[in-house]
Parts: C-alpha cells; structure tokens; sequence
C-alpha cells in the first residue's frame, strides 16, 4: 500500500483533521471499521467497495458503493471490497467541520454511509472525475482543498457552545459529565442534548463513550497494557466496563483488538 498525505489548507485546519491519499492492488479484503470521533469521506477514483454492513442492525449493508460520506458512529461496520487497483481520498471532518462544510444536520448522518453526490450534489461527479485525472497527489489535493475552500462560506456556523462542549470532551478523551458541560456553557441539559445532537451526530453522551473508546483503543494497540490500569486511566469503571463498551462499540473485546488491529504504514508527508 502507498499512502500520501499533506496537511489541509491552513483555512481548512480547524474543520479537518486532515486528508490523506491511498493506492495499492489487492486481492479481495474485508476490515471492521471502529467509531472515530469523526466524519469521513472517502473519494474512490477507482474500483468501487463492495458493501459497507452495520454490525447489529438488519439488513444485507449499502450494496455496492463508490465515494460516500460516513457520518458520525457508535457501533462497527464491515467494509468489503472486491479486489483489484484501489485509489482512494480519505478526508477526516471533525464532527463541527462536517457541520460546516457539507452543509447538513449530522444527526442525518449518523451510523449513515450517503453516497457521495447525495450529500454534495453534481459537484460530486465532476470532482471525482478531476481527481481521477489529476497528475500526481499534489494535484489531487489542490483540487479537493480548492473544493472545501468553496464551501467555507456556504454552510452554516456552529453554535459557540456546542463548539465550547465538544471541545471540552476531545480534550478530556470524554471524561466531562454532561451536567457540568450543561453548566460551563449555561444552558439547560435538555437543550444542550438537542442542538449538540444537530451539530455533532451524537449526543453528549454517546459522544463521550466514542472519544473514551478512541482513546483506549489507541493505548492498547501501541503495545503490551495492563488492563485494569487502563480502564481506570480512561475513565471507565473498571476492567469489566472497558469489556462492555468494547464489544458494543468494536465487536471486540480488549484483549481480541490488541492482536487483531495492525497498524497502518507510515505516510509519505508532501
């Protein structure tokens, strides 16, 4: 696999986490996709996926679909793709950039994967297809920063205090009570819950489950880890705790992703 990256356009900084470009041909593979904390969109300038499924929810998953936008989750999916050459943009939205840049309420988007031109319309098409044709990776995010620049002052601005709570969760890994984030930004629980829900994709709540999962998650695969000291280091009750909200959010306990999850190459930074 090669993997390309280069930092957004400064503009665009506080809305993504960040884009990065994939390439490789493979033979026919499937991964379990874990809750991030963020949105993303995957631009596929080559053979489409074959499915992404939701595990735990009915139905046979989105059948075969090409660029998507994935909005913010709180269980795992399969993704599954056929084989061949893959050529891939992945952008990571934090959940407020989304808000921001496509223009849509996130709950909408919750445990969604949307097809690309749903959510972007006939600019979807045409992007694609520069992207596609584009030389090199430069090119490519030239294009796509060029695209986001564009919709900067199209959509719709966060709310300060729910700017103000997401970021006092991401920066405790969601280890904030929801009645002192109802305090800190002065309004009621209930009101905080719903337009928190409108920009972000999840509740408060839920939220702080993901960020905390996120956070263990990335202690357990850097390497061998007690525990029982890292369920008390990441907030959650106890060992058993950590067990629970890992097979509700992965599919898997602790102990299975520890040997299961492989990292992902080093990029080549542009």
């Amino acid at each position: 696999m090669r993997r390309v990256t280069r930092p957004p356009h400064p503009a665009l900084r506080p809305y993504l986490r960040g884009h990065t470009g994939f390439s490789h041909l493979a033979p026919p593979y499937q991964v379990r996709l874990v809750p991030t904390g963020h949105v993303i969109m995957t631009l596929s300038l080559a053979e489409p996926f074959s499915q992404i499924r939701r595990l735990g929810t009915p139905g046979p998953g989105t059948g075969r679909i090409g660029s998507a936008v994935v909005g913010m989750e709180d269980r795992p999916a399969w993704c599954v793709h056929p084989g061949g050459r893959q050529e891939i943009i992945r952008v990571e939205f934090t959940p407020l950039g989304a808000y921001r840049l496509l223009a849509l309420p996130m709950r909408e988007l919750t445990n969604q994967v949307v097809e690309l031109d749903d959510v972007l319309g006939r600019e979807a098409g045409v992007l694609v297809e520069r992207l596609a044709a584009a030389r090199g990776w430069a090119a490519r995010f030239d294009l796509l920063d060029a695209l986001l620049l564009a919709r900067l002052g199209r959509g719709p601005e966060p709310a300060p205090e729910v700017d103000h709570a997401w970021r006092l969760l991401t920066d405790s890994a969601g280890g904030v009570p929801i009645a002192r984030l109802a305090d800190e930004v002065g309004w009621s629980r209930s009101y905080l819950v719903r337009r928190f829900t409108e920009q972000v994709g999840l509740t408060p709540k839920t939220s702080a489950r993901v960020l905390r999962f996120h956070r263990a998650a990335q202690l357990l695969t850097g390497g061998p880890v007690d525990l029982a000291r890292l369920a008390a280091g990441c907030g959650f009750y106890d060992q058993a705790h950590l067990t629970r909200e890992f097979r509700a959010l992965a599919g898997l306990t602790p102990g299975r992703m520890a040997t299961a999850a492989r990292p992902v190459d080093e990029a080549l930074a542009l």
